[in-house]
């Protein structure tokens, strides 16, 4: 392979996993379609063959190999054990906000959830024409149709999103403020003060995916969950020496919780808006952890506390 050719795939990588990721929800299928992707890049390149814009060549074979994924996923995804989150992407906050606050609208959790209820065609057309700019007449020829009904498409899919689109606090500054207070207040036991900062309606989510401790249905509702909270955080500090980490996940703020020997063994996101929080996503599926460092076992944790209990 030559120095050009690596080059262009390396520049080309980011953009597919980028529409790999958000048509999956997988960090680790989206790494397999952005290997594939590349793959055929590079023969269709030593066939000779003549890209005109390669951006638009990696935008179609991403999508189109995203599109059969998501088919056989959702098979899988029925038969789930409890409710089913994305696998989270974490950086640190100190990590270009101007960047993530670009993309954290169309990257969030609840995001991605909403696009699950879409079907392969309307999610490739409203994230390709909507997120990453792509023209209708691009969009139709990707997803094999006319311009006309990739248009109604993305009508549909818009439509349906917007209905159940989170709102997002706008200012970066506000939201890592309440982050801080809500954590804050957690590792210190005043869960008054961080009742206080839950909306009346606030959601709580999680995924175990039957491998680790998580709850089985979201639960609604400030005083529900605030208790809910409590109870959790009462057996995190039962669990000698568990460490929070600020990152934020999927451009919201959140945390990583880590085991005695620094292993991963969840990641929890916030969503905030209107000076409160809206929503919580906890993550403890072993299998959607692993690209973020090494993983813990939390049942294996939970056993030892309640041994030395007894």
């Amino acid at each position: 392979m030559s120095t050009s050719e690596s080059e262009l795939l390396d520049d080309l990588r980011p953009r597919a996993f980028a529409i790999a990721y958000r048509m999956l929800g997988s960090v680790s299928e989206a790494e397999d379609i952005v290997q594939e992707a590349l793959v055929r890049i590079h023969q269709a390149i030593e066939r000779g063959e003549e890209i005109s814009s390669p951006r638009a060549y990696v935008g179609t074979i991403t999508t189109r190999l995203a599109i059969d994924e998501l088919r056989s996923a959702r098979a899988r995804r029925e038969s789930y054990v409890g409710e089913w989150l994305p696998e989270p992407i974490a950086e640190s906050p100190e990590d270009d906000p101007a960047a993530r606050a670009e993309t954290a609208d169309s990257l969030s959790l609840a995001f991605l959830v909403l696009l699950e209820s879409l079907t392969p065609e309307q999610r490739a057309a409203l994230l390709l024409h909507d997120v990453f700019d792509y023209g209708y007449d691009e969009v139709a020829e990707i997803v094999g149709t006319s311009e006309g009904n990739a248009r109604q498409l993305a009508s549909r899919a818009r439509r349906h999103v917007q209905e159940g689109r989170p709102r997002f606090e706008p200012s970066a500054e506000l939201q890592e403020r309440l982050a801080d207070s809500f954590f804050a207040a957690a590792e210190n036991g005043e869960f008054e003060a961080l009742e206080a900062l839950l909306a009346e309606d606030v959601e709580l989510h999680g995924d175990g995916g039957g491998l680790a401790p998580a709850i089985k249905r979201p639960a609604f509702g400030r005083v529900k969950v605030a208790q809910m909270l409590r109870n959790w955080w009462r057996i995190l500090v039962r669990i000698a020496d568990i460490e929070l980490r600020r990152v934020n996940v999927n451009g919201q703020p959140g945390a990583e919780f880590l085991d005695p020997d620094g292993r991963l063994i969840g990641v929890l996101a916030l969503d905030i808006a209107d000076g409160q929080i809206q929503a919580i996503r906890s993550i403890v599926n072993p299998e959607k952890l692993g690209h973020l460092g090494q993983v813990g076992d939390a049942n294996a944790l939970i056993a030892r506390m309640r041994e030395s209990d007894n």
